[in-house]
């Protein structure tokens, strides 16, 4: 007989830093998930990617208190700031407070078909051409130059 799923809980966890604090503890602590089971588990499946980079992961709970996750690629928004050289840290810089009218740094279109590779698995795109016009649609609405 399967397990019964009791629900679905999505959070943003940096890569290799999932510890028992804010926010991470108590969205698990009050599903009943053993905490730090899921944190030496998401550390372990993150520690090849880049150190602190913001990772989508949705955890699927059951009734038996076990899980499953899946781990996504980074947003990307991070990804572009990234390639842009925009600032990254606690605050991220955010982009431009006029899209369109001001840019705040520019990324080459190969840059963009490099991030377009990387979330091909998450975007809703047939093609590397069509997930790259995403990628690039998305620099363009953050105020970020799309350059060939």
């Amino acid at each position: 007989m399967a397990k019964k799923l009791l629900g679905h809980l999505k959070l943003q966890i940096p890569a290799g830093q999932a510890n028992p604090s804010p926010p991470v503890g108590p969205a698990l602590g009050q599903r009943g998930i053993n905490i730090m089971e899921f944190c030496k588990a998401f550390n372990a499946k993150t520690q090849n990617m880049e150190q602190g980079l913001p990772v989508p992961v949705v955890i699927d709970y059951y009734q038996d208190k076990s899980f499953t996750f899946v781990v996504k690629s980074p947003p990307a928004t991070v990804l572009l700031k990234k390639a842009a050289k925009l600032k990254l840290g606690k605050k991220p810089a955010s982009g431009a407070n006029k899209p369109g009218y001001e840019t705040v740094g520019k990324v080459t279109m190969a840059q963009v078909r490099e991030i377009a590779e990387m979330k091909m698995e998450d975007l809703n795109a047939n093609d590397l051409d069509a997930a790259s016009k995403i990628i690039a649609g998305s620099a363009r609405a953050m105020g970020i130059e799309v350059t060939e």
